[in-house]
């Protein structure tokens, strides 16, 4: 449930901030909430990473939309429609690594040996 919540609570401050305040603003609050839950830290870094990216697709302020607007011209609401494959994938993959958390500390388990 920890996690449902965060990955609401980050999609919804990336709708109104960019990435790197996000992160910036909410890590020093959530990381030891994160860590008395017993939630690898690595692991969460990498979730972070990948629902913040995620959360700059999504309407109605998405800072990704706006620039994908300004390259190409057309209307925010064509824009966004058209990201929305991308959230669903990128959802898809936060689904994933949740249930499987082995799929991102997999590797680094093995380079400590």
């Amino acid at each position: 449930m920890l996690l449902v919540a965060l990955t609401l609570f980050f999609i919804l401050l990336g709708c109104f901030l960019d990435g790197i305040s996000v992160v910036v603003l909410t890590t020093s609050v959530i990381l030891p909430m994160v860590q008395a839950a017993g939630i690898d830290p690595l692991w969460f870094g990498i979730y972070l990473v990948i629902v913040v990216e995620m959360s700059q697709i999504t309407p109605p302020v998405g800072f990704n939309l706006f620039v994908i607007q300004g390259l190409t011209g057309e209307n925010i609401l064509r824009i966004a429609w058209a990201a929305m494959p991308y959230f669903l994938l990128i959802l898809s993959g936060v689904i994933l690594i949740t249930v499987f958390p082995e799929i991102v500390t997999y590797l680094p388990s093995k380079m400590g040996r």
